[in-house]
């Protein structure tokens, strides 16, 4: 019998192991093992909800283990540190608590088919004071992390006298914008909770891109709209402003302007992780794995790369690092692994973009659809795109779930909003 790793439980790993646990697994044809550092998923457009405390990661996360249970794969918690292609192994670090004390020591596990899905984090650009001064939203951790400096940060601010709340957001992507609103909209709840005096007025937040306009892959009309969606909202947007320097109060630009913040946040650019190029695989300068139009990498046809690490070229442009690339991603992968299992033949990918949704929280949605209701692209905003953006959660939830037990979800989801407080206060 096989064993089929995957490494990394993100949107497309988690997604490939629940297929492949329900196709091989659960009948004995392999054994499907996946490994990730964490032991909770939560779908990574989600983060900058976690990190404002709309959504509440203890409830929301999924628990890979009983995830693993239900649909006939195995989980294995920890960071990978090596791949050995001669041996056909990877090799996992040693656990540790928060005293320091070994909890599981070094491991190899030894594999005939191999899937590479680490993601992706949040590219620097070797910018000086950044990883010092800065946060990232590249895990919940992460966000968790935001979300505490933040409230104490607010707490601050309703016991004093004339001082306003300055955050900064490096960055004008998805991540960047999404955060940007949602920060305003929170601000509206914060009041009624006891904070004195908070109110949109008395929140700065800033948005900084180096480029010439917002979320510079979509459609102009997209970035216009998200322009002003966010002027609308609060946000003070600098465009064509590039960040140099990061210091324990603000961010200094090329031109030598300080941008004073209380919190930093850097959500410019992604890469893979470096690990990356010690694999002995291909990879570009973003440290993706270069792979073959049937997922399999260059140089070794026992391991496939899915999701943000994977480095593809189709029609003359390289795959998005985005949540839908993913999951297509993870779906043709499935089938590839199951057609070999089963001495038939595989498909290439091909990506089918369909279109980008940006949410505003409470203050709107735009985007762009391709290729579902017309030919070409079509502009969306408002109810229908708040719908639509809804709509790409609910999928992933089908993929892992199915329908039944995503319908109980959105059914106690709804039932929570009446037991739980609007937001996270803790």
């Amino acid at each position: 019998m096989e064993t089929i790793v995957i490494v990394g439980g993100g949107a497309g790993g988690l997604e490939l192991a629940t297929y492949l646990g329900n196709k091989l697994g659960r009948k004995q044809k392999a054994k499907v093992i996946l490994i990730d550092r964490n032991a909770t998923h939560l779908w990574k457009p989600l983060l900058h909800e976690v990190a404002t405390g709309t959504l509440d990661e203890g409830t929301d996360a999924l628990s890979y283990r009983a995830h693993a249970k239900n649909h006939g794969f195995e989980f294995q918690q920890g960071t990978l540190v090596a791949v050995d292609r001669e041996q056909k192994s990877v090799s996992l670090a040693p656990i540790y608590n928060d005293k320091n004390q070994l909890l599981v020591k070094e491991r190899n596990i030894s594999y005939d088919k191999l899937v590479i899905a680490i993601g992706s984090k949040s590219n620097d650009f070797n910018t000086k004071g950044v990883t010092e001064h800065c946060v990232f939203l590249d895990g919940s951790e992460q966000a968790k992390d935001f979300q505490k400096r933040m409230m104490e940060l607010f707490l601050r601010f309703s016991h004093s006298e004339n001082k306003d709340v300055k955050i900064a957001i490096v960055g004008g992507g998805a991540t960047g914008i999404e955060l940007s609103a949602e920060l305003y909209h929170i601000v509206r709840n914060l009041n009624s909770y006891g904070f004195g005096k908070l109110n949109r007025a008395s929140l700065k937040v800033t948005l900084i891109e180096a480029g010439p306009r917002l979320i510079p892959a979509l459609p102009e009309k997209i970035s216009i709209s998200a322009f002003h969606e966010l002027k609308k909202a609060g946000v003070d947007v600098r465009l064509g402003t590039q960040i140099v320097e990061a210091r324990e109060d603000g961010l200094m630009t090329r031109l030598g302007e300080k941008i004073e913040a209380d919190i930093m946040v850097w959500a410019a650019g992604v890469k893979a992780p470096e690990m990356t190029n010690e694999f002995g695989f291909e990879t570009n300068r973003l440290n993706q794995i270069e792979i073959k139009d049937t997922l399999q990498t260059t140089v070794d046809d026992s391991v496939f790369v899915i999701g943000d690490c994977a480095a593809l070229i189709q029609d003359g442009k390289p795959i998005p690092p985005r949540a839908q690339a993913a999951h297509q991603m993870a779906t043709q992968c499935g089938k590839n692994i199951v057609a070999l299992i089963h001495g038939k033949e595989m498909k290439p990918f091909k990506f089918n973009d369909k279109g980008s949704l940006l949410s505003f929280s409470k203050f709107g949605t735009v985007g762009n659809l391709m290729g579902n209701l017309m030919s070409g692209d079509m502009f969306i905003e408002g109810k229908i795109a708040r719908l639509a953006y809804l709509s790409l959660y609910r999928m992933h939830q089908v993929a892992l779930h199915g329908y039944v037990k995503t319908g109980l979800i959105l059914l106690v989801g709804q039932i929570n909003r009446f037991l739980r407080p609007i937001m996270k206060l803790h």
